[in-house]
C-alpha cells in the first residue's frame, strides 16, 4: 500500500511540474491546438518521468529482495532423486477425482481398471467393461419416448399427415401470394404504370400542393411548360411523363420527386397530368417541344432515364 501511495505521490508531481512547465514555455497568444517545440520536449520529459518512476519501483522492489535473501539466507538443499515406484503403488498415490468429462462418459478412475477386466484374454490382451455412457442411454431412451409421441399424435391424435400438411401449406401460400400482389400493386414505375381513372382523384390533390406554382392550378403553364396540349419536351407517353416527374429535369429548373412522393403518388399525379390533355384553360401557355404521336401501346420514344417538363 505504501509503494501504491508513493506512486501515485511521484506520479501526480510530475503531472504538477508538466502544467507549469507548459504554462510558462507558451505565451498567451501562441496557445493553440499544434504542437511546438517546447510541447514536444514537454511531453518527452514526462514520458522520461514515468519511465524513470517504473524502473525506480523495479529497482526498489529487487533491492528488498536482495536485502532480505542477505539477512535470512536459503540454505541449499541439494536436489535428491525420487524412488522410483511400481505401477500399482503409483497409481494408488495418483488417485484422481473424477471431472466432467469422466462423469460425462461414465468412466470409472484409474485405479479402478482391475474391477473393470473381461475374464479372458487374447494374447495376454484383456479387454475392458466400460460402462455405456449415461448420455448415451438418454438420447437412446428418449428417441424411444419421441418416436411413441410421434405415433400417437400424427396417427391416432388429430395430428395432420403428409396430404394434410400438404394442403395446408398449399392455401397458406396462396394467401401470401394475395397479400404480396396487393403489397406490389402498390408499387409503380416509369414501366409498369398505365393510365388508371381511379388514381386521378388523389394525383388532383398532390398536383394543387406541389405543381401549381409552376404548371398553373389547370395545367396552364406559368414558368414551367403547359400540360395541356399535345407539344411535349421529353415525351409525352405516360412513361415519360412518369420518368420526368420521377427524375425531373436539373437544367430546366424541374426538380425531381422521387425523394418526395412515393411511387403510388408518382402514378397518381401522372395520371392526373394526362388528364388535363385536350382541355382548353385561359390564358394557355404557348406549345413547347415536339408534337407526341402515339407510336403503339407501350412507347419507345425514348428508353433512357430522362426526366420531364
Amino acid at each position: 500500500m505504501k509503494k501504491i501511495s508513493l506512486t501515485f505521490a511521484i506520479l501526480l508531481i510530475n503531472l504538477q511540474l508538466f502544467a507549469i512547465a507548459k504554462e510558462t514555455a507558451l505565451p498567451a497568444s501562441s496557445r493553440s491546438i499544434e504542437l511546438n517545440f517546447a510541447d514536444l520536449l514537454v511531453i518527452a520529459l514526462l514520458l522520461f518521468a514515468v519511465v524513470a518512476l517504473l524502473a525506480t519501483v523495479v529497482l526498489l522492489k529487487s533491492l528488498k529482495v536482495m536485502v532480505k535473501e542477505r539477512m535470512h539466507p536459503t540454505p541449499f538443499v541439494k536436489y535428491k532423486a525420487p524412488a522410483s515406484l511400481e505401477y500399482i503403488e503409483w497409481i494408488e498415490l495418483k488417485k484422481s477425482k473424477p471431472n466432467i468429462w469422466t462423469k460425462l462418459l461414465s468412466l470409472k478412475p484409474i485405479e479402478e481398471e482391475e474391477t473393470l477386466i473381461i475374464p479372458h484374454a487374447y494374447d495376454g490382451i484383456h479387454e475392458l467393461n466400460n460402462p455405456i455412457p449415461r448420455w448415451f442411454n438418454v438420447l437412446f431412451y428418449g428417441t424411444l419416448v419421441f418416436a411413441i409421441c410421434y405415433f400417437y399424435y400424427y396417427h391416432v391424435g388429430d395430428g395432420l399427415r403428409q396430404d394434410q400438411e400438404y394442403a395446408a401449406e398449399i392455401v397458406k401460400a396462396d394467401q401470401d401470394k394475395r397479400v404480396f400482389l396487393a403489397k406490389a400493386g402498390e408499387k409503380f414505375d416509369e414501366n409498369s404504370v398505365k393510365p388508371d381513372q381511379t388514381l386521378v382523384a388523389n394525383g388532383k390533390a398532390i398536383f394543387m400542393a406541389n405543381c401549381v406554382a409552376c404548371h398553373g392550378e389547370h395545367g396552364e403553364g406559368l414558368v414551367g411548360p403547359n400540360l395541356v396540349d399535345e407539344f411535349w419536351l421529353h415525351g409525352g407517353s405516360i412513361s415519360d411523363v412518369f420518368k420526368t416527374v420521377k427524375y425531373g429535369v436539373p437544367a430546366k429548373g424541374m426538380a425531381s420527386w422521387e425523394k418526395n412522393l412515393s411511387s403510388k403518388n408518382l402514378a397518381e399525379v401522372v395520371n392526373f397530368i394526362m388528364s388535363l390533355q385536350g382541355t382548353t384553360p385561359a390564358n394557355a401557355k404557348a406549345p413547347q417541344g415536339e408534337k407526341y404521336e402515339v407510336k403503339s401501346e407501350k412507347d419507345t420514344v425514348n428508353n433512357e432515364i430522362i426526366t420531364k417538363n
